[in-house]
């Protein structure tokens, strides 16, 4: 367990879960080729629950909410590994996803769309999700509910807004932080109309993406213009911005600041999950009420730890680092008021019909 005090659960909505298939190559990926596996992994993923993992793994208390029936092997996964989670059975297989990992940790990942939810399955999986943020006497127990990953088909690009939205009219006095973790429609939808996330988790090009400021391989090689771009999404009304930036590290922007976290390189085995490992630990430090700059130590030590693991496999909070990482401060590089690729800044929650 984190030393600190744990303030309440964080919960994990993962509307498009998968299982995660990882094969592990013995030399380059050769395409039309036949090859030889030199490992092969399967475990139960999806953003939101392998952040629910690696909590787990670190003993923090964590409930994965998402669709599949009971036999589901995605659910049984969950259920072998001890993890708390609250499934919505569909009649429908979920999706497996294939990723391949060669010798140097170059990922090549293949995703499946998943099942098609109609209206009435995304209105339950809603109500399944206040379930789960609701403790003793009818109030909010959660300390924070991530939205993570993408929409499967039928799914319209606003849901992760639609589900804020209802959280903050069913918690209105004590509402759970938000945490936002998307990418493209899902992502780009949640902020138009009005989510407002405490924290989004974007990395270089869902930064570039949802500012219109640059590309993503130059804001990762610039953090000073990350932090830039990073702070139009903070005058927007998001709480806080945590953008992972590859080999140049992390980095935290806050209404109060901007810091940038590195760390000497690590030997990847596979990237898969790091940056969800990146946000369970910046949660982890933030549960335990640990500054900001602690948060964001802990969000890179995990994130390493993660690319340094086979497959899919999540770290504990011993196998992380976070005494390696370097945070020091970052002066956010002014940038332009306005981008043809930026949407209107979102409107309040409580304007959404």
């Amino acid at each position: 367990m984190y030393s600190g005090t744990n303030r309440g659960a964080i919960v994990t909505l993962t509307a498009n879960p998968s299982l995660d298939r990882t094969v592990e190559l013995s030399g380059v990926l050769a395409r039309g080729a036949v090859q030889r596996a030199a490992g092969f992994h399967e475990e139960p993923g999806g953003k939101g629950v392998n952040v629910c993992r690696a909590l787990k793994a670190s003993g923090t208390a964590c409930v994965a909410v998402l669709p599949g029936d009971n036999g589901d092997p995605v659910v049984a996964g969950l259920r072998s590994a001890g993890i708390d989670h609250r499934n919505l059975p569909i009649g429908a297989a979920l999706r497996a996803n294939l990723t391949f990992t060669e010798p140097d940790g170059t990922t090549t990942k293949v995703n499946l769309p998943g099942p098609e939810l109609g209206p009435e399955v995304q209105e339950n999986l809603l109500a399944l999700t206040l379930e789960a943020c609701t403790g003793p006497e009818d109030t909010q127990a959660a300390r924070w509910l991530v939205l993570a990953g993408s929409l499967p088909p039928g799914v319209p690009s606003d849901y992760y807004a639609v589900v804020a939205d209802a959280v903050r009219r069913r918690f209105p006095q004590n509402t759970p932080a938000l945490a936002i973790d998307s990418s493209g429609p899902p992502l780009l939808g949640a902020l138009l109309h009005g989510a407002a996330p405490s924290l989004l988790k974007p990395n270089g090009e869902e930064l570039a993406e949802v500012t219109g400021i640059a590309t993503g391989d130059e804001l990762e090689s610039d953090p000073s213009l990350a932090a830039g771009a990073a702070l139009t999404l903070i005058e927007r009304g998001v709480g806080a911005v945590l953008a992972t930036l590859g080999a140049r590290g992390a980095l935290l922007v806050t209404p109060d600041g901007a810091w940038l976290a590195t760390r000497p390189p690590v030997t990847p085995r596979s990237t898969v999950g790091a940056g969800d490992s990146s946000l369970a630990g910046y949660l982890l430090a933030e549960s335990a009420g640990k500054p900001p700059q602690d948060c964001l130590r802990q969000a890179v030590a995990h994130g390493a730890a993660a690319a340094s693991l086979p497959g899919t496999r999540v770290p504990s909070l011993e196998e992380t680092h976070p005494e390696e990482v370097t945070v020091h401060p970052v002066d956010p590089r002014p940038v332009p008021g306005s981008s043809a690729r930026r949407g209107p800044a979102p409107t309040s929650s409580k304007e959404q019909s």
